[in-house]
């Protein structure tokens, strides 16, 4: 018995996750799943320091919960691309970008894709393209960019695809801002529409003010793509996009078609991605192009390397991290850059695997450093 007591503390925290009974593993689910739900009315001492709202230049609690489930979502798309498929695409926020406008674009009234559609249709004023049909619009559009972006670059491997998909990223935005006629240019498109839902107090379910409803939503959404993701990761192209990040030709000897499979990831991160944006537009009822900077772009990616690429619950700490820590010490709103340079910098060379790596890669690094150092041993 002690022995095997002594076994079960050397394990790491995921083998004894998966060395756990399946209740005591849901149970434990569920308690997390609760303690998400519930955290927009933390306000017991000492875990209500958590909060960012504490001091009067604080942002909102509910509305940074939001955003921080809008990032993860992100990450969960991007670690598709970079952590199970090994392509670097730092041009990310184009497909964020490009969810936020489809809503806008179609679902807006003051929209001029709208207005001309009333137009040419005769259609009364307050017509505009109902929320729910927008998410398909989204989705497809989203899609549909990652399709035409992948198709003739992802031939292309490491620094030079991702200089390709940074231009991608900035593309989208240069467009979105100089559209005058389509996108209202600078000046952004409002009246973005929100979810049905039944009015409450003489306001509309989902409104600017309670952010937390927004939350639920994100949350919701969120641990649905969590276990699709997992299933994906776990399915016959989650191994084949394991393969591919491994050693691409290897893969393509053993008969993987890495265009294929490499063409999917970028098609189910694009997707991911604009359905990140298309809840960020409609919960800010408001779209517009420097929104979408290429230094979120970076952040994105930050997120996944930092978290742990190819983990999704590295990948959700990561952007959990980077989303909320600024917004709780706004205070040293001038350090931030500095803070999170040596943050970096920090990370790649103590924790070069991430901060919550897979065990696959944990693996790989592990034997990296075993083998730097018989070969420092032999000179």
């Amino acid at each position: 018995m002690s022995q095997l007591t002594a076994a079960y503390r050397g394990l790491r925290i995921g083998d004894r996750w998966d060395a756990a009974p399946k209740p005591v593993r849901w149970f434990g689910l569920l308690l997390v799943v609760a303690f998400a739900y519930y955290l927009p009315y933390l306000n017991i001492l000492p875990f209500a320091y958590i909060r960012t709202d504490l001091t009067p230049s604080g942002s909102d609690w509910a509305s940074v919960l939001f955003l921080v489930v809008v990032y993860m979502i992100v990450a969960v798309g991007l670690n598709v691309v970079i952590g199970l498929a090994g392509l670097l695409d730092l041009g990310y926020v184009g497909f964020y970008a490009l969810g936020a406008y489809s809503i806008a674009l179609f679902g807006s009234k003051s929209s001029p894709v709208v207005e001309a559609l009333q137009v040419k249709f005769g259609l009364s004023e307050e017509w505009a393209v109902p929320f729910a049909a927008c998410i398909p619009i989204a989705i497809v559009m989203s899609l549909v960019a990652g399709v035409i972006l992948g198709a003739p670059t992802l031939r292309l491997r490491g620094d030079y695809l991702a200089i390709v998909t940074l231009g991608f990223g900035e593309i989208i935005r240069i467009t979105a801002r100089n559209l005058d006629g389509v996108t209202n240019g600078a000046a952004g498109i409002t009246q973005v529409p929100t979810p049905p839902g039944p009015e409450i107090d003489g306001r509309q379910f989902f409104n600017t003010i309670d952010a937390e409803r927004w939350y639920w939503l994100a949350l919701t959404i969120l641990i649905l793509i969590i276990w699709l993701a997992r299933r994906l990761e776990h399915s016959r192209v989650g191994r084949a996009w394991l393969a591919i990040r491994e050693d691409e030709d290897a893969a393509a000897v053993m008969g993987v078609a890495g265009f294929k499979f490499k063409l999917w990831a970028f098609a189910i991160g694009a997707t991911l991605g604009g359905f990140a944006g298309l809840l960020f537009g409609s919960k800010q009822q408001y779209v517009e192009p420097n929104a979408f900077m290429v230094q979120l772009s970076f952040l994105f990616v930050a997120m996944v390397v930092i978290g742990g690429s190819g983990n999704i619950a590295g990948v959700l700490l990561g952007a959990f991290l980077l989303t909320y820590l600024p917004e709780r010490f706004r205070e040293f709103v001038e350090w931030r850059p500095f803070a999170f340079g040596v943050a970096l910098v920090a990370v790649m060379i103590l924790r070069p695997q991430g901060l919550v790596p897979s065990r696959r890669r944990a693996r790989e690094f592990e034997d990296r450093r075993h083998e730097a150092e018989e070969a420092a041993a032999d000179v």
